[in-house]
C-alpha cells in the first residue's frame, strides 16, 4: 500500500473530510506519519488486519469519488499547464534582459506572473 503514497495523499487532501474520524485517523497515521499497520493496531487496540481494512475502505471511498468527479486529475493537469506557463515567463524575462531590455515586455511578464501566482494560490 505504501507505494501509492503520493496518489493517496492527494486523494486525502481533496476528499479526506468525507471520511469517518477513524478512517481519517488511521489514514493520517499510515500515510502522513509513516506508522506501520502494526503500530496503528497497537494504538487502536485492534488487529493489524482491522487497521488495513479501515485504510483500504477509506482509499476505495476516495477513489470512487475521484472516479466520479475527476477533481484531482483536473488539478494535476492544471498544475502541469501552470508550470509550463511559469517556465515560459522565466524564458521570456531572460530573453528580454539579454536582448531587448523592453519595459513593456517586462511589464507584461510581471502581469502574467502576478496572474499565475493568483491562480496557484
Amino acid at each position: 500500500m505504501k507505494n501509492q503514497t503520493y496518489p493517496m495523499t492527494m486523494l486525502y487532501d481533496f476528499y479526506g473530510e468525507l471520511l469517518t474520524e477513524r478512517q481519517k485517523e488511521f489514514f493520517d497515521l499510515y500515510y502522513n506519519e509513516d506508522y506501520s499497520l502494526a503500530e496503528i493496531a497497537e494504538i487502536a487496540g485492534i488487529s493489524r488486519q482491522g487497521v488495513r481494512d479501515v485504510i483500504v475502505r477509506a482509499q476505495s471511498q476516495m477513489q470512487e469519488i475521484e472516479d466520479k468527479t475527476g477533481i484531482v486529475q483536473r488539478f494535476e493537469q492544471r498544475r502541469e499547464h501552470l508550470d509550463r506557463i511559469e517556465e515560459s515567463i522565466r524564458e521570456l524575462r531572460d530573453l528580454n534582459l539579454r536582448l531587448y531590455e523592453d519595459r513593456n515586455v517586462a511589464r507584461i511578464t510581471d502581469t502574467i506572473d502576478a496572474a499565475l501566482t493568483a491562480l496557484k494560490d
